[in-house]
């Protein structure tokens, strides 16, 4: 069984130091072994009990169950942002622009959406993505809201398939919000030119 990167070698030897035949703790470690699947209390006992209750074992089933055999790949190419390194004013709409790239050799399926994981929630938690052909790339848009208090925010991105499984690149927002921000006024201004410049082409 190949096993999701996410689960990297001190997995195993975790295994080996849960020496515990307590049901209930065995449950609530499973849990915790597995904390980015979500796993409910009554799913974590089946597999427990289906292995006799037997942890290492549980968790291989689970993994095998749950998991694809084979993960999308994304690679982030460029943080694409007009005005990317101003600081926004606080509680005002701002875009984030990313190229990525489909990096594997298949096209990604249906459904994907890139998903919030950690840190500052600026609004928007999840936004669909269009099904990518093998190495092709595109530009990727997030409308945020800036927090009401100025600072230094940040918040964790993953691309996540249907069943919830994470993969490629962590995609970071870092923004600094201050009184005197000029990013959003930025982006407008930019939209705005660009409008213009189409309108002067047709």
């Amino acid at each position: 069984m190949d096993v999701d990167n996410e689960l990297d070698q001190n997995l195993l030897h975790q295994f080996s130091c849960l020496g515990t035949t307590d049901k209930d703790d065995l449950v609530k470690q499973l849990q915790r072994l597995l904390a980015g699947s979500h796993l409910n209390e009554t799913t974590a006992t089946f597999f427990l009990d289906m292995n006799n209750w037997n942890l290492q074992a549980a968790i291989c089933s689970y993994l095998d169950y749950e998991v694809p055999t084979k993960l999308p790949c994304m690679s982030l190419l460029c943080d694409s942002t007009i005005g990317e390194g101003e600081s926004v004013p606080p509680n005002t709409k701002f875009r984030k622009s990313w190229r990525i790239q489909n990096s594997g050799t298949e096209m990604w399926p249906e459904g994907i959406c890139l998903h919030h994981t950690g840190g500052a929630v600026m609004g928007c938690t999840s936004v669909p993505v269009p099904s990518l052909a093998s190495k092709d790339s595109m530009e990727l848009n997030v409308t945020l809201t800036s927090p009401n208090e100025v600072g230094l925010f940040q918040s964790k991105w993953r691309m996540m398939t249907t069943n919830g499984c994470y993969f490629g690149d962590i995609i970071w927002v870092i923004i600094t919000v201050s009184e005197s921000g000029t990013l959003a006024v930025t982006q407008q201004l930019h939209q705005l030119s660009t409008s213009a410049n189409d309108a002067q082409m047709c």
